[in-house]
């Protein structure tokens, strides 16, 4: 989880530097010149962020101590009721537990919970969270061994695992959250230099600026062309980043020749900055690359997606086994949606619809049928109204969708059927949106990647915005998948599904 600008020893070097400040009157916003401008006519920085690092690590400290001690009062609690445990032999349980409390702050320093770019993915900072609550676990059974503690019950350390653990992974995923919100709203921002004026270096800008929940500001871009956005020469990076308290780089990769790459990232790295050197790869989950050494120099192995063998063996019987299950588990939610479908409106319960499945193969995809019965025809009336880009359909408030149709479409209970085409093998759990042959007619060849694989109940796009994305995202959300999927993205696809439609965020 990105929770805070990592500041370990940046801190202590802004500490000793003297921070020159530009009179107002003589400065400049470099973002509106078109020529480079002199190091003496750039803007003065903005003042620093409301929370500081600091702040953010030692609240997040406090909120991990609290949730732990929650959670071993609770699994204390479990034991004296369920387990009857009485006396002397609960005050050594105690005891133990209290000597124990310094492995687990400990294991969380080694396991690096307060660095954020080591718990950037969820994933990872599950698993730190996981290995913190087993180093306090280990040094709790140690400590019983030293002191012949004979009668440490086992259920004690296990509810202690188990519900420390739990309080935990709570807590963090509340505390991403928020510091999600805070992203967004400006309050945590790392100011960064982007080292190059290529293309790549103006891209990596524009994303830097258009996405303000990422955490960067960017200060301006430095190298030896002149041009917009551009405040300096690669000479003066480092007074740059100390006249702007700038935390760091991202150098774009054809910006520097190789030895100069070296020699910069040891100097700024040696000063307490951070640097990021950026890639040319895109859309690659970072689970995918390798990091190799040959001959001395950093290389990425980027590791090939599972088209065959086990992993599709594997994603085709959780697709069997997920979707037969529901669909016994949703049988009578169905027979209610259609009963109110057939009193509410004429015509029939289902609505079937020609898509193009994997590898461009068509079947059948059928939904409840939540619009009049004459929503087909009416669609060209309709064409001035479409509020969606690209080759998607969708209208805010859709005059064809029935008074049922709109509740069965916010809860997502409009696709159930589709649980059918998923156990017979024309559709997954999870996967792209299923396009129609009209949509798949407009796409260039690289949108048409995504019918490399079955095209799903969820997705990513579904997810991540669902109606409301634009094609553009859903189109890369998608590719991003195919190029990307494995059963472990799968189920968290799925349990990421279940908050949005029980939400009906972005459902129409």
């Amino acid at each position: 989880m990105v929770v805070t600008a990592d500041s370990d020893r940046r801190t202590a070097a802004l500490r000793r530097q003297s921070r020159a400040q530009t009179p107002a009157s003589k400065t400049q916003n470099p973002s509106s010149e078109s020529s480079r401008p002199s190091l003496h006519s750039v803007p003065t920085p903005p003042p620093e962020p409301l929370l500081s690092p600091e702040m953010l690590r030692h609240r997040l400290m406090l909120a991990d101590a609290v949730a732990a001690l929650i959670g071993m009062a609770i699994a204390i609690g479990i034991n004296v009721v369920f387990n009857s445990m009485r006396g002397v032999e609960l005050n050594r349980h105690l005891a133990l537990t209290a000597a124990s409390i310094p492995a687990f702050a400990m294991g969380a320093a080694m396991n690096q919970l307060y660095r954020a770019r080591a718990n950037a993915r969820i994933v990872d900072e599950m698993l730190h969270v996981g290995r913190t609550v087993l180093i306090g676990l280990a040094f709790m059974v140690l400590i019983a061994f030293a002191v012949k503690m004979d009668d440490l019950s086992r259920a004690w350390v296990a509810l202690i695992g188990i519900w420390v653990t739990s309080a935990l992974v709570v807590e963090r995923a509340t505390a991403r959250r928020i510091f999600d919100r805070l992203r967004a709203s400006a309050r945590i921002r790392r100011r960064i230099v982007i080292v190059g004026t290529d293309a790549h270096a103006q891209d990596l800008r524009k994303l830097f600026l258009w996405n303000p929940a990422l955490g960067y500001e960017t200060v301006g871009l430095i190298g030896d062309r002149d041009g917009a956005h551009v405040i300096g020469s690669i000479d003066e990076i480092d007074h740059i980043l100390e006249r702007f308290n700038a935390s760091g780089v991202v150098v774009s990769p054809a910006a520097l020749p190789d030895a100069e790459v070296n020699s910069m990232t040891r100097r700024l790295t040696d000063a307490g900055y951070h640097v990021t050197i950026s890639s040319a790869l895109r859309d690659i989950d970072i689970s995918r690359l390798r990091p190799q050494t040959i001959d001395g120099r950093s290389m990425l192995y980027v590791e090939p997606v599972a088209r065959t063998g086990a992993p599709v063996i594997a994603k085709r019987i959780f697709d069997i086994a997920f979707s037969s299950a529901m669909v016994v588990l949703t049988a009578p939610l169905l027979i209610v949606a259609a009963v109110a479908i057939k009193l509410t409106s004429r015509g029939p319960v289902f609505f079937r619809q020609t898509r193009v499945g994997i590898n461009g193969r068509l079947f059948t995809m059928v939904k409840l049928r939540t619009m009049d019965v004459d929503a087909e025809d009416r669609l060209a009336d309709l064409a001035n109204l479409n509020e969606a880009d690209g080759p998607l359909f969708k209208i805010d408030r859709d005059p064809r969708v029935t008074a049922v149709g709109r509740i069965l479409r916010k809860l997502s209970i409009d696709e159930l059927p589709q649980l059918v085409s998923v156990a017979r093998g024309t559709m997954s759990m999870v996967g792209p949106r299923p396009a129609l042959p009209s949509e798949v007619a407009g796409w260039d060849e690289a949108t048409k990647e995504r019918l490399r694989v079955m095209p799903g109940l969820t997705g990513l796009w579904q997810v991540s915005g669902r109606s409301d994305a634009s094609f553009e995202s859903y189109k890369r959300l998608d590719l991003y998948y195919v190029d990307n999927w494995s059963l472990t993205h799968d189920l968290l696809i799925c349990l990421r599904t279940v908050p949005v439609v029980l939400g009906g965020r972005g459902a129409r």
